[in-house]
C-alpha cells in the first residue's frame, strides 16, 4: 500500500502544469473583470481559468514571454480551450521576441502601414510604367489626329501678330454759355496690335461766331507696358493759334478703379516745356444710361506770352456728361461743364478782354467705327 501511494504521489508531480484542470477555480476564485480594484495583475491571473483567457488582450508576445517553452508539455496543452482565432498577431513584439522570425507577418506589416504616424514619408513607390508617357504630344491630336489639328495651332501662333483699327469721335459737342458758344471736337484713332499700335489724336475748339481758335494733330507710336497701360511718344503739331511742331512722351490706359487716364508731356521746337493730363470715368445707371464724369489739367514749365500761358497749372476743365448708348456705337449726350484758367494765364485772358472762367451747357455725340 505504501508502496502505491508513493507512485501516485511521484505521477501527480510529474504532470505539468498546464495538463492541470483549472476550471474548478473559476468557481471559486475572481475573474479579472471581477477582481477589486487594487488587485495585482499576477492575483488576476491566477483567478483567470486558461480556457477563458482573452488572447486579443493579451500581446502574444507577453504570453510566450511568461512561458517556458522548454519545459511546456505542448502535448498536454488542451488546444480546444485556446481561441487561435482571437489571437492578436497584429499586435506581437516580433523584434523583441526572435522565436517569431520564422512567421509570416505581412498581416503585421499592413496595420504598421496603416498607423504610420502622420507627416511620415511614405513607402518608395516604382515609377509609372511607360506606357503612362506614350501618346501624342497634344491630346486632341489622339481625337482629332495630327493634321487636322495643325492648322489650328498655326493660327493661334499668329494671335500676337493679328492687327486691328478703330476711330473713336470722343467728344463731338457745343458749349453754349456766356460769351460767345463754342464747339469743341475729341478724336482718336489706332491701328495695329496687342503689343504696339498706330496712335492718332486730334482735338480744337473755335467759336460759331468766328473760326478756329485751337486745334492740333498727333501722330504716336503706342506700346503695351503691362495690361493696363501703354507708352506713347511721337509728334505733334499745333495747327492753331501758332504752327508748332512738339516731341511727345506720355501714358495711356486704365488706372485703378477703372479711370480711363492719358497723361503727356509736350517739348515744343521753341524750348517750351508744357503737360497736359486727362481723367474719366464711366459710371453705368443702366446698361444703355451712362454718367460720365471728366476732368482735364494743363500744366506750364514757363511763361509763353505769345500763347497767353502762364507758368505752373495754366487751365483747368471738369464736365459732368449724360450719354445714352442707342447702339454701342452712337450716343448723344448732354451735361455741364466748367472751365477755368489759372494764374499768369487768367491775367493774360484778362488783358485780352476774355473772361477767365465759364460755365457751359454741353450737347453733343459720341461715336465709334
Amino acid at each position: 500500500m505504501r508502496a502505491l501511494l508513493l507512485v501516485t504521489a511521484a505521477a501527480l508531480i510529474a504532470v505539468p502544469a498546464a495538463a492541470q484542470d483549472h476550471s474548478a477555480h473559476a468557481e471559486h476564485e475572481a475573474s479579472p473583470q471581477e477582481a477589486p480594484a487594487g488587485a495585482s495583475e499576477a492575483e488576476a491571473h491566477e483567478g483567470m481559468g486558461h480556457g477563458e483567457m482573452n488572447h486579443d488582450a493579451m500581446g502574444h508576445a507577453g504570453v510566450h514571454g511568461e512561458m517556458d517553452h522548454a519545459e511546456m508539455d505542448h502535448g498536454a496543452m488542451d488546444h480546444e480551450a485556446m481561441d487561435h482565432g482571437a489571437m492578436g498577431h497584429g499586435q506581437m513584439d516580433r523584434q523583441s521576441d526572435p522565436r517569431h522570425a520564422g512567421m509570416d507577418h505581412g498581416t503585421t506589416a499592413q496595420a504598421d502601414d496603416e498607423h504610420a504616424a502622420p507627416g511620415a514619408a511614405p513607402a518608395a513607390s516604382a515609377p509609372p510604367p511607360p506606357r503612362a508617357l506614350a501618346g501624342p504630344a497634344h491630346a486632341t491630336d489622339a481625337i482629332y489626329g495630327q493634321a487636322a489639328m495643325a492648322p489650328a495651332r498655326a493660327e493661334l501662333a499668329q494671335m500676337d501678330t493679328f492687327a486691328a483699327g478703330t476711330v473713336l469721335l470722343e467728344r463731338l459737342e457745343a458749349r453754349i454759355g456766356e460769351g460767345e458758344d463754342l464747339y469743341l471736337w475729341d478724336a482718336q484713332a489706332w491701328y495695329g496690335g496687342d503689343y504696339n499700335k498706330l496712335w492718332l489724336k486730334s482735338e480744337g475748339e473755335g467759336a460759331f461766331a468766328g473760326g478756329v481758335e485751337s486745334a492740333e494733330i498727333q501722330a504716336l507710336w503706342s506700346h503695351a507696358i503691362d495690361p493696363w497701360f501703354d507708352l506713347q511718344a511721337g509728334v505733334r503739331y499745333d495747327i492753331e493759334p501758332k504752327g508748332r511742331a512738339h516731341a511727345v512722351l506720355g501714358v495711356q490706359g486704365l488706372a485703378p478703379y477703372m479711370f480711363e487716364v492719358d497723361a503727356a508731356a509736350f517739348l515744343s521746337d521753341k524750348g517750351d516745356l508744357t503737360a497736359r493730363i486727362e481723367a474719366e470715368y464711366d459710371q453705368r445707371i443702366t446698361q444703355r444710361l451712362i454718367l460720365q464724369p471728366r476732368a482735364e489739367a494743363s500744366l506750364a514749365a514757363q511763361d509763353i506770352p505769345e500763347l497767353g500761358i502762364g507758368a505752373g497749372v495754366s487751365s483747368i476743365e471738369a464736365g459732368l456728361r449724360l450719354r445714352y448708348e442707342f447702339a454701342r456705337e452712337f450716343a448723344p449726350y448732354v451735361g455741364i461743364g466748367y472751365e477755368a484758367r489759372l494764374g499768369d494765364t487768367a491775367d493774360y485772358a484778362r488783358g485780352a478782354g476774355e473772361d477767365p472762367d465759364r460755365f457751359s451747357l454741353l450737347m453733343g455725340v459720341r461715336a465709334w467705327f
